[in-house]
């Protein structure tokens, strides 16, 4: 029995959620999100909240069941308050700001990084040093996150480089003479 597919999923007011066949469509005051879940899983709405609930007894259908409720979770979540990611930059002279739709960071490379940010996704610099990712679906605001992180990612000597805010750099000692 999946803990997580047992819940109902709650729907807050300003939220209208449309389930058609397999698929579930959310729309809130960020936006609109939706998901297909598969033949595995029954969606319904019913007092105000979404259950999900397994077609059969297979293990497909039960990975499928806690699975399909979270990601209808993240939808209502998504289009209420949204997803964000912090980013923090250390190293001497390493620096982030946004020009128009374009991420400029620079990382000790010879040329600054120019990054395009994509469609869906908003990047503000409050800071020289810190770097916000916002935006109503947690996998393009992660995947974001990631590439930009990936252009310098922290290192265990001197921890410079772009790591997420709550994440810790296990750092290891130098070369001893």
């Amino acid at each position: 029995m999946s803990r997580i597919g047992k819940k109902p999923v709650p729907v807050p007011s300003g939220v209208t959620v449309t389930i058609s066949g397999q698929t579930v469509e959310a729309k809130g005051p960020k936006g609109l999100l939706s998901f297909t879940a598969t033949d595995d899983v029954t969606v319904a709405q019913e007092n105000g909240a979404i259950s999900v609930k397994p077609r059969g007894s297979s293990k497909r259908a039960r990975q499928q069941w806690g699975m399909s409720r979270s990601m209808i979770e993240n939808l209502v979540t998504g289009v209420t308050t949204g997803f964000k990611k912090e980013l923090e930059i250390n190293g001497v002279g390493y620096r982030a700001q946004m020009q128009g739709n374009t991420l400029k960071l620079s990382l000790g490379y010879s040329h600054e990084v120019n990054f395009e940010v994509p469609n869906g996704v908003t990047v503000t610099t409050p800071k020289l040093t810190e770097i916000v990712v916002e935006g109503i679906d947690p996998q393009l605001v992660g995947q974001v996150a990631a590439n930009i992180r990936e252009w310098r990612a922290p290192e265990p000597y001197k921890g410079k480089g772009i790591k997420y805010k709550d994440e810790y750099i296990f750092r290891k000692e130098g070369k001893k003479k």
